[in-house]
């Protein structure tokens, strides 16, 4: 097992947060080479790729707010795309400190040629899967690869890092399986190459909700309060079968 500390968010990462994290991991019985590859140490790394990306002519600058893209979004007969596209005639040259670094999505397409799919191997979407160029265009839009409070963002970040590290198998949620298409075409724009992609079920509550800490979800330290030992949690969440 690899360990990655996602910490590009650093106004919202604190070393008591990631002291936990290795706490429970240790305690459910979980080891991983050191030292730990942590994101906040990578910026040069990401910045690199976003350069390479922008020589490519396939990135613009946008200073769009969140209330701008959904008074936009919300316009008579407007189609709805993930982002309507205000900034796209943006030249690099005029991008400000204050501004986001966003893919053009058809540019981006054209660049990387036809042909591009991902295998998975997952139990729902097992197979060969081919990059549709409409639905990334209308449903996952021209995103953003740069925030500017970040410099980066998750889609550089994790196909970079995936490289450095040599990860040959991406195993993860289901509810990343829709950003695949995106992490592969950026794949082929930078030269890396494609790991096989494994979305596994996400592990959810009583009433159907997956378990998040954003939905206030219980943490690993609460079941071990409760008493139950890494087998017990390991077997709810059916992973090993329980102890006789």
């Amino acid at each position: 097992m690899l360990l990655r500390i996602e910490d590009i968010d650093t106004p919202r990462c604190k070393p008591e947060f990631e002291a936990a994290i290795l706490e429970d991991l240790r305690w459910l019985g979980l080891d991983w080479p050191e030292p730990v590859l942590r994101q906040s140490e990578r910026h040069a790394a990401y910045r690199a790729a976003l350069d390479a990306l922008i020589a490519q002519g396939v990135c613009y600058p946008c200073r769009c707010t969140r209330r701008d893209i959904r008074a936009a979004q919300s316009a008579p007969h407007s189609p709805a795309p993930a982002y309507p596209g205000t900034c796209r005639g943006r030249p690099m040259a005029e991008a400000g400190a204050d501004d986001a670094i966003r893919l053009d999505m058809a540019r981006a397409l054209d660049a990387a040629g036809a042909g591009l799919g991902f295998e998975e191997t997952g139990p729902e979407r097992a197979g060969w899967h081919a990059l549709d160029p409409a639905a990334l265009q209308h449903e996952i839009g021209d995103v953003v690869l740069a925030r500017r409070d970040i410099g980066t963002s998750y889609h550089i970040a994790v196909i970079i890092d995936d490289s450095a590290q040599g990860i040959t198998e991406v195993v993860r949620g289901m509810d990343l399986f829709d950003q695949t298409p995106l992490h592969r075409l950026l794949q082929a724009l930078l030269g890396l190459r494609a790991p096989v992609w494994h979305h596994h079920r996400l592990i959810r509550d009583e009433d159907g909700r997956r378990l998040a800490k954003r939905d206030d979800a219980r943490a690993i330290r609460r079941y071990r309060d409760n008493g139950l030992s890494p087998g017990d949690l390991r077997a709810r969440l059916g992973l090993t079968p329980p102890a006789p």
